[in-house]
């Protein structure tokens, strides 16, 4: 995985929003809980996971963005509940980035799907807080990948090998230009190399 300097990935921005108080106040309540950062970072990204709604699985039409709009509405997509994983973990001083993957085939089309990337014990691990439903299966791991949906290069699937450290502006225009996310035009994929976000 291509990343800068870890220091990069622990700041706050419009979308991740790890200042925010209400960010603050939940990043505070699950650290109370988990003193180690891996037990807080697990905490974090079970909380995203378990407790905010994708939207595809309930029909909620709903257009989330920010991490404050996503812990208020409790309801957003993939990239959405990433952008909250992200803040929450940034809030404890865990360096966190954002991947995506394209998803889907030649047939049905592909879909950029969004992940988070945290450091820890001196490493990068992918997580996905996506939400799990029958089928899919996401569990935080530190060792071997436990994520929603490995990719199949044989039907065109990719991982994009970069950490963002804001969220991709293709995943950002197309939530802007939603009224209904269920309706929503999602990008079909990301560009190969984009110099912002390596070293």
């Amino acid at each position: 995985m291509i990343a800068r300097a870890t220091s990069g990935y622990l700041g706050a921005d419009e979308i991740l929003q790890s200042s925010h108080p209400a960010i603050a106040a939940l990043a505070q309540e699950l650290r109370g809980q988990h003193a180690n950062d891996p037990d807080f970072a697990r905490a974090a990204f079970e909380w995203v996971r378990d407790e905010v709604a994708h939207s595809f699985d309930v029909q909620d039409s709903r257009v989330t963005l920010t991490a404050t709009e996503v812990l208020d509405q409790r309801v957003g997509l993939c990239y959405a509940k990433s952008h909250l994983l992200v803040a929450l973990l940034r809030n404890q001083g865990i360096p966190a980035g954002l991947c995506y993957q394209r998803l889907g085939g030649p047939a049905e089309g592909y879909v950029v799907h969004g992940l988070v990337a945290l450091h820890l014990d001196g490493d990068w691990h992918r997580q996905d807080p996506r939400g799990n439903k029958p089928g899919v299966d996401a569990q935080f791991s530190l060792g071997v990948e436990r994520l929603a949906w490995p990719v199949d290069e044989t039907r065109g699937e990719l991982d994009y090998q970069v950490i963002y450290e804001s969220p991709a502006a293709e995943v950002v225009d197309a939530l802007r230009m939603a009224d209904d996310i269920l309706r929503c035009a999602l990008p079909a994929e990301l560009p190969v190399s984009s110099s912002r976000c390596q070293t």
